[in-house]
């Protein structure tokens, strides 16, 4: 008797070859070029103080006052515009972007074109969908804000203005909870455990930097970060990774005093990469003092133990 140990035709057929991928290059150089070229057209030098001459033979300014006003060699901006491969660094092509008047979607379409990979930043609330704010203010007296993955901080309600004043009186660009922790005084800095939190801040940051690694805008917040505080280029040195989960914070508060609270993030689906923070109390005596945040203003006057004044917020 005979046995049959042929296999199906399906699992002998051959693994089909894989297609090399297609070289993009050529195509997304040609694209920067023609964008670039659109985008210098449209420029009037009159408006930009440049003398306007007769001998203009197309609109817009010409190769080498583009590059003279973004502070570049004219060689380098020449080739860039005429699609040569060339490497280009996010500082270079921002002062392009400033220079050619580009708005934030051109800005960003600039750096695909030029193959930088780069996070344009998170500007207010503008990405969020309006109900988030009205669920921060619903959330009133808990704490809460929402934040991005390099926490920088989007929106809050009332509660957590009263709760950081410091941060939130921060100008935008420089209103991020990381940022604020390590560089205000340690004489007056809102947490108890302070090494603790701020080391599980970093790993908890270092594990969001990882879907990041090589970004511009996130190695240039590490390095400017790391350049502020010595303390914060220690922890990132150390490598530590965690994620959020629900953890306890002691706060200092010079105005309704110290407040034990069980903090809680939670993803907003609808914004990439941004969360909600809520601070709840974990323990009666906070409970009655988150009380205290339903009011208008807190005291004025108001110091830390160091005489450092609690400023209220704007």
């Amino acid at each position: 008797m005979s046995i049959d140990v042929s296999l199906p035709q399906a699992t002998m057929s051959r693994t089909p070859s894989r297609t090399p991928a297609k070289d993009t290059g050529p195509v997304r150089r040609s694209e920067l070029a023609s964008f670039l070229r659109s985008r210098r057209e449209r420029l009037d030098p009159e408006v930009l103080g440049l003398p306007t001459g007769t001998r203009r033979r197309t609109p817009g300014l010409r190769r080498e006052e583009v590059a003279q006003l973004a502070g570049v060699g004219v060689t380098w901006y020449t080739w860039l515009e005429q699609g040569r491969q060339i490497n280009a660094s996010v500082q270079v092509l921002d002062a392009v972007a400033r220079t050619l008047r580009l708005d934030s979607a051109e800005t960003e379409h600039l750096y695909q074109l030029a193959d930088v990979p780069a996070v344009p930043a998170v500007s207010g609330c503008r990405r969020l969908d309006p109900e988030v704010q009205e669920i921060l203010d619903g959330l009133d007296p808990l704490p809460a804000s929402v934040i991005n993955g390099r926490n920088d901080i989007l929106a809050w309600n009332h509660a957590y203005a009263l709760l950081f004043p410091f941060l939130v009186n921060l100008p935008e660009d420089k209103r991020n909870s990381l940022w604020s922790c390590f560089t205000s005084p340690k004489c007056c800095h809102p947490f108890v455990n302070r090494h603790e939190d701020l080391a599980r801040m970093v790993a908890n940051f270092r594990a969001r930097y990882g879907r990041h690694v090589g970004e511009p805008a996130w190695e240039e917040f590490v390095k400017r970060l790391s350049a502020a505080s010595p303390e914060f280029a220690e922890l990132w040195a150390e490598h530590g990774v965690a994620d959020g989960g629900v953890r306890v914070k002691v706060f200092r508060h010079p105005a309704i005093g110290e407040l034990n609270v069980v903090v809680t993030t939670f993803d907003v689906a609808a914004t990439p990469e941004t969360r909600m923070t809520v601070y709840t109390p974990n323990d009666e005596g906070t409970r009655e003092r988150f009380e205290l945040l339903r009011s208008d203003s807190l005291p004025t006057g108001m110091t830390y133990p160091c005489g450092h004044s609690f400023d209220a917020p704007a």
